[in-house]
């Protein structure tokens, strides 16, 4: 059966269409194509097309992989581009893969990929392993200046200390960070300074403090290795016992004091106690007295008591006043009228 015409023209412009199609792509991928076969790195142009696909840059991967090879990595394409996916950082893993190789620093991809997942710079971990840094302790920017510790004389000193370091690749995944390093630097120091006996020795030999530091073995589960720790200066600060007896005496000062407050305050309430009780017997008394005129009264009435008694017991009264007026005495009982 013969085909007709019009079919023969769709044919025609469908495969056009394609090899336009195919044209753009190459024509787009030529040069990355190209420059990968001259490298002995080659990328295929549909593996370049698929990488589109999947939003994967490819001009990151294709020079990537001509970098590796170059260096004597065959780095499959692959691997990069899944590493690209996961949020890596390509480009920084080679580098620091070709830093490695250079330096005869055994760090292989999947390790290499591994520390890069984890948030970690490992181009910055390869330089260091190759040039050891020097971390300041404390911190330049932490809340203190210096590190404090006292003797046990009661003198405290300001220390400042260099911690020269060394990155351990293989325990750059998991390891501690540069904090930590700090924190056990600064708590060794403190440990040494508490524990001489004059401030005085700490002074003559502050390299005593670097040797114990260093033998407690503070890199133990952290990213670095410690080559050196350095005692940069040493200053006396302040006499932290003389302080601390000071202040214990105006507390027991004021201990006391607050003791003798209580007591006299108890004092003062037993003497207003006795006060009142004197008050107390003296209504007493002064009841008893107003019932002594109405006894006389009453006895002169029955005819028990005549008025001559009343007389010579008024003499008498009046007698005993004077008496006691004469040896000085006020306290004489009131005249009974």
């Amino acid at each position: 059966m013969q085909i007709p015409p019009p079919v023969w023209y769709g044919l025609g412009i469908v495969g056009a269409v394609f090899i336009l199609i195919f044209i753009a792509i190459f024509f787009q991928f030529a040069a990355l194509w190209f420059q990968a076969l001259l490298s002995n790195a080659s990328v295929g142009i549909f593996d370049m097309v698929a990488m589109r696909f999947r939003k994967v840059d490819v001009r990151t991967i294709v020079y990537s992989r001509i970098r590796a090879v170059k260096a004597g990595m065959d780095i499959p394409t692959n691997a990069l581009e899944t590493h690209y996916l996961a949020g890596g950082r390509v480009p920084h893993v080679i580098n620091a893969l070709v830093s490695a190789q250079k330096a005869k620093i055994p760090l292989t991809w999947d390790v290499a990929t591994a520390i890069d997942l984890a948030g970690r710079d490992i181009v910055d971990a390869v330089q260091t392993s190759v040039n050891p840094k020097v971390i300041d302790c404390p911190a330049q920017n932490g809340p203190r200046a210096t590190i404090d510790a006292v003797a046990k004389d009661g003198i405290q000193l300001k220390c400042k200390a260099r911690v020269t370091v060394r990155t351990n690749i293989s325990r750059l995944v998991g390891g501690a960070t540069e904090e930590t390093i700090i924190a056990r630097v600064g708590q060794g120091i403190v440990s040494t300074i508490g524990s001489a006996a004059d401030h005085k020795a700490v002074l003559e030999n502050p390299d005593q403090i670097s040797k114990t530091v260093m033998r407690s073995g503070l890199d133990a589960g952290t990213a670095f290795e410690i080559l050196s720790i350095d005692i940069a200066d040493v200053d006396v600060g302040d006499n932290i016992g003389a302080k601390l007896q000071g202040d214990q005496a105006q507390a027991d000062k004021a201990r006391f004091q607050a003791e003798a407050e209580k007591r006299r305050a108890l004092a003062m309430a037993l003497e207003q106690e006795n006060k009142a009780k004197i008050q107390e017997n003296q209504a007493i008394v002064t009841l008893a007295q107003a019932e002594v005129p109405k006894a006389l009264a009453e006895a002169l009435r029955m005819g028990k008591m005549g008025v001559m008694d009343y007389y010579r017991m008024q003499n008498v009264q009046a007698d005993t006043a004077m008496r006691m007026g004469i040896a000085g005495d006020t306290g004489a009982p009131p005249h009974q009228g």
